[in-house]
């Protein structure tokens, strides 16, 4: 057996395990849980010292089977109340994940910041687990500053539009509205592009608001928009069979059509 070939047995046996636990203590049996395999803390306590491992390969797998994606319902209610230590644990485990660099933009993209709060608010009596707690809640806000743009610009340019957490962030459009300068309006241009391309009606949905959210927040919003020759082809989305992409172009057409001293009552 090659090496890969191990990483991706090793992998696949401990993420199947965390699954397992977490199903069988959801229906309350975690008394033949204790008998049967191995609790959900060791089991995650293993995942913790694994992925703290300089492997390459091992990472690079954790990331493809989306392990923050199924950590993540560990400290979602209702199921963290059985289990303080499952909750401890996680959350020990998304502190060592932060600083290899690879797996932040996945828990941004999770609103793991947003759990974390609701998290913080509940009454704890593990100091150890609060003070993990305020940690992770602070480095995740200082990795969001630093990658939410990031993200947004990788998802445009792969064309994978949808109602992600970041669009819904006002801060997010007014403080990083100057990137959408960058390389002579790249992601304008991507996603009117869209507007021509795309056959989904959640991208063409989302790429009117994105424009539409230009337009708001970019002084010269309107005029750099229209020069891009985007205005006809938002009107044509107007009769769109889709009720949500009317709806994105009509409020994309009015701040198109009104000066930006109307376009903040949209």
């Amino acid at each position: 057996m090659n090496n890969s070939q191990f990483v991706q047995e090793k992998s696949c046996k401990i993420l199947t395990s965390i699954v397992s636990a977490r199903q069988k203590v959801t229906h309350g049996e975690t008394s033949n849980l204790k008998k049967t395999s191995p609790n959900t803390n060791d089991v995650l306590k293993c995942l913790v010292k694994w992925l703290c491992a300089e492997e390459p390969l091992v990472k690079a797998f954790f990331v493809h089977s989306n392990g923050v994606r199924l950590l993540v319902p560990f400290i979602n209610p209702p199921f963290i109340q059985p289990s303080i230590q499952v909750v401890r644990v996680v959350v020990m485990t998304f502190q060592n994940m932060l600083p290899k660099g690879i797996f932040d933009s996945q828990m941004i993209q999770l609103d793991l910041s947003e759990l974390v709060e609701s998290l913080k608010i509940q009454i704890w009596s593990d100091e150890d687990l609060l003070n993990a707690l305020n940690q992770l809640d602070e480095n995740l806000n200082k990795i969001k500053s630093l990658k939410s743009f990031e993200i947004y610009k990788q998802e445009v340019l792969l064309g994978r539009l949808d109602w992600t957490s970041i669009r819904k962030d006002s801060a997010f459009w007014s403080n990083n509205i100057a990137h959408f300068e960058e390389n002579n309006f790249q992601i304008l241009r991507v996603l009117i592009t869209i507007l021509d391309t795309s056959c989904d009606p959640r991208a063409l949905a989302v790429a009117c608001f994105d424009l539409s959210q230009f337009i708001k927040h970019h002084i010269d919003g309107r005029f750099i928009v229209t020069k891009l020759n985007a205005k006809e082809r938002v009107m044509k989305l107007l009769d769109h069979k889709n009720d949500e992409v009317t709806k994105n172009a009509l409020l994309c057409t009015q701040r198109l059509l009104l000066g930006s001293k109307y376009a903040n009552f949209f």
